[in-house]
Parts: C-alpha cells; structure tokens; sequence
C-alpha cells in the first residue's frame, strides 16, 4: 500500500510513469530528481502518510523512503 501511494506521488511530482518506478529505483540517478524535486516529494508523503521525514539524506531509493514511512506509520 505505501509503495503504490509513494509511487503515485512521485509520478506526480517527476511527470514519469508509475510502471518506471521499482523499489530500487534511485530519485537522482535513475528519475533525475533535483533537491526541488525530492523536498516536493518528501511534502507529498508527509502529507498524505501525516508523518514527519527528518532524516531526507539516507533516502536514495525508492524502497529505503517505503521502509521509513513504514517504520514511522508503525
């Protein structure tokens, strides 16, 4: 469930397809995110998960940002 929810906002967020995104998918390597792109994304989960994301620089993949907003929604 946090995967598609994740997947979906950064489909908005990047303008890419939701099919492109796999847990090892890296923000700034494989979807060419900037700092921009990635604080609008981290607003997005904080939004829709309400939590607080304080720790924004060991997220490098998609899996790693599921399994924080998993362990902060447990």
């Amino acid at each position: 469930m946090e995967f598609e929810k994740l997947k979906s906002i950064i489909a908005e967020v990047l303008n890419v397809n939701e099919d492109e995104i796999t847990p090892d998918t890296t923000f700034v390597d494989d979807l060419g995110a900037d700092s921009l792109d990635v604080f609008q994304i981290i607003m997005g989960i904080e939004e829709e998960f309400d939590i607080e994301i304080k720790d924004v620089e060991q997220i490098a993949t998609v899996g790693e940002a599921v399994e924080l907003i998993k362990n902060a929604i447990a």
